[in-house]
């Protein structure tokens, strides 16, 4: 194949010097964890704990939608340049989980998870925390998720956080297993 165009040539001979990545930035610490927004670089990371930590997974192109929609409520935990949790997050508008009839723009937990043995040290806590601030910039007043009626660890963890269980979604997962929805006022 023969190149004509001369600045393409003069890439592949000479290709432009990379600019120094960014230093992340940082959203939170704990202990020696740091809190920031996923990139995309990340994203493959974050499906390999979606894998090996749930038993629901999604499509790698939904990542990848989220990310770009609503990069600020997309959150990895890092330990040593290595990603050991992540939270995935929306912003919405619709019916209120809090108030009857009425209509709400909430921020909704879709993914949330933290490798096995970096459990217990407070990640989750700060991911859920450090969402809710980002969720209140972007004006919801409250913030909802789905659990499993058997993930007794998780359904804990959002009750110290002080989400109540508003509702019981029957065989919401693909196995048939029923989830609590949850809910919690985030605005003042």
């Amino acid at each position: 194949m023969v190149i004509r165009d001369w600045r393409h040539q003069q890439c592949l001979t000479n290709p432009p010097k990379l600019e120094p990545r960014l230093q992340k930035a940082i959203v939170a610490k704990v202990g020696d964890y740091e809190l920031r927004r996923c990139d995309r670089e990340d994203v493959p990371a974050v499906i390999e704990i979606n894998v090996s930590t749930l038993p629901e997974h999604y499509s790698d192109y939904f990542y990848y939608e989220i990310l770009a929609e609503f990069p600020e409520t997309f959150l990895v935990a890092e330990l040593e340049g290595r990603i050991v949790a992540y939270i995935m997050c929306r912003v919405e508008y619709g019916f209120s989980h809090l108030r009857r009839l009425g209509l709400a723009r909430k921020g909704h937990i879709v993914s949330i998870a933290v490798v096995e043995k970096h459990r217990r040290k407070g990640i989750g806590s700060a991911l859920v925390k450090a969402c809710h601030d980002e969720m209140l910039t972007k004006g919801a007043s409250e913030c909802y998720l789905e659990v499993r009626i058997s993930n007794v660890e998780a359904i804990g963890l959002y009750e110290r956080l002080g989400y109540k269980t508003t509702g019981q979604l029957e065989s919401y997962y693909k196995d048939g297993e029923a989830a609590f929805l949850m809910a919690m006022q985030i605005a003042k």
